[in-house]
């Protein structure tokens, strides 16, 4: 089987609503997807329902945001239960917080003579947007001019090392973890960084961390290589996904895909 166990829609910071993705989804030639939208699992459901359809199987997924020392983490959580009580709290809360954020990055962009309005950023999230991300704002400031592309406006611009960014103050990493365990899912450190890899981990397994997303695009053979031992050695899942946001990123859903079998211990907790 063919697995992308992270996915993003309309409803975070992803440029299709749920049926393009599962349709997109289908035509790629995945058999397992997880929707991991940042703070919400707004798209589960009719993610679900198009999935029966196309023959895609759907993960209730999420992608918690929190921080560690001021720098950004995000714990995913598979097979959660999209409903529960306190990831509806917390989605409430990541947008308001979220929409804080984004206006202080605007201010701050704004000061030092960039100009981009918080309308333009809320008109590239569109009618049906769940919460603002970076990537609104990436396009925002594309089409005015001050980037060439959105890698260009996270490289320069709005980058977690550059002056303008601020993070997404919502929750310490540890409570992301509990957060994931309190909803009834498998937490997974995501795109863990190498920085912060060796101190942070160890406070994670002691919060309830179960795996670790070693299988993803930008992982180079020997980053694998080293996850996958780190796995081993402390009794953890691995986990991976294409972190697929749009089409514009120049690759399809089904581009880069996780064989079932490199994942099957996470697979087979969720009943799969």
């Amino acid at each position: 089987m063919k697995v992308d166990l992270h996915i993003h829609t309309s409803a975070s910071d992803g440029a299709w609503d749920a049926e393009a993705v599962v349709q997109g989804a289908a035509s790629g030639g995945l058999d397992v997807i997880a929707i991991a939208d940042h703070d919400t699992t707004a798209s589960f459901s009719a993610a679900e329902v198009v999935g029966s359809e196309a023959r895609v199987q759907v993960i209730p997924a999420i992608e918690v945001s929190s921080t560690y020392h001021g720098r950004s983490i995000h714990i995913l959580g598979y097979f959660v239960d999209p409903a529960s009580e306190v990831l509806l709290s917390h989605r409430v809360h990541a947008t308001k917080q979220r929409d804080t954020r984004m206006r202080e990055m605007l201010n701050r962009l704004n000061e030092a003579g960039i100009l981009v309005t918080y309308e333009d950023v809320n008109a590239e999230a569109g009618p049906d947007r769940g919460v603002l991300g970076r990537p609104h704002l990436a396009k925002a400031l594309v089409k005015a001019g001050h980037a060439a592309s959105v890698p260009e406006a996270f490289n320069s611009l709005i980058g977690d090392e550059s002056q303008f960014f601020v993070p997404t103050d919502l929750l310490e990493a540890t409570e992301a973890v509990q957060l994931v365990v309190a909803s009834g899912g498998i937490p997974v450190w995501a795109h863990p960084p190498r920085d912060i890899f060796d101190a942070l981990l160890p406070e994670l397994i002691s919060s309830g961390l179960q795996g670790i997303e070693v299988y993803r695009p930008s992982h180079s053979p020997k980053d694998v290589t080293r996850l996958e031992a780190v796995c081993s050695k402390e009794g953890l899942l691995t986990s991976g996904g294409s972190d697929w946001h749009t089409p514009d990123s120049g690759r399809s859903l089904g581009d880069f895909f996780v064989d079932a079998i490199e994942i099957e211990d996470l697979l087979r907790i969720g009943g799969i």
